[in-house]
């Protein structure tokens, strides 16, 4: 490849541009970090999925054993007591008491945010993690971002976010 100039063409590689600039290794670390961290998310939720897909399967084993009832009896005849015995009562056809349910450990919140950027991070990982946890907290992305602005309580975070709300009562529109 020749880059034109005012004096005719000169051979791109035989300018000094180095291929990864400090800017390009440093996103690539960042996005390197970020793919990591992303992928020990993925694993504890597949962990997470597994043994409550397990738990699940045992459930609806039992379930479908309870009403089934108990293994139908064999077709050909017991034979016969020619003594006299007192009659015996068969037993009792009610359930066992249901074995106890797992659930879920209970989630922390993520802490009060006030904007400052060192605990940026920190809070946008509590809150993916909360939200990848516990889906069905939420039914729409409207209850998600409200939540996470009931956090926004101090400094320029609780600012930010009551300009959202001002915003919100003269439009009659939330601006998000």
């Amino acid at each position: 490849m020749v880059v034109r100039g005012g004096n005719g063409g000169v051979p791109l590689h035989s300018l000094s541009v180095p291929l990864h600039p400090p800017a390009i290794a440093d996103a690539l670390g960042y996005l390197q970090h970020h793919l990591q961290e992303l992928t020990e998310c993925q694993n504890a939720l597949e962990y997470i999925i597994n043994n409550t897909l397990a738990g699940l399967t045992a459930q609806i084993q039992q379930l479908t054993q309870l009403m089934t009832g108990p293994a139908p009896a064999p077709t050909v005849a017991p034979p016969l007591i020619t003594t006299s015995l007192p009659p015996v009562n068969p037993p009792s056809l009610v359930p066992s008491a249901p074995t106890k349910q797992w659930t879920r450990p209970k989630l922390p919140s993520p802490p009060d945010f006030s904007g400052e950027q060192t605990s940026g991070q920190a809070f946008l990982n509590s809150c993916t993690l909360y939200l990848c946890l516990a889906p069905e907290q939420f039914s729409c992305d409207e209850e998600k971002i409200f939540w996470t602005l009931a956090f926004f309580k101090d400094r320029h975070a609780a600012r930010w976010s009551e300009n959202l709300f001002h915003q919100e009562a003269d439009t009659s529109i939330f601006p998000i």
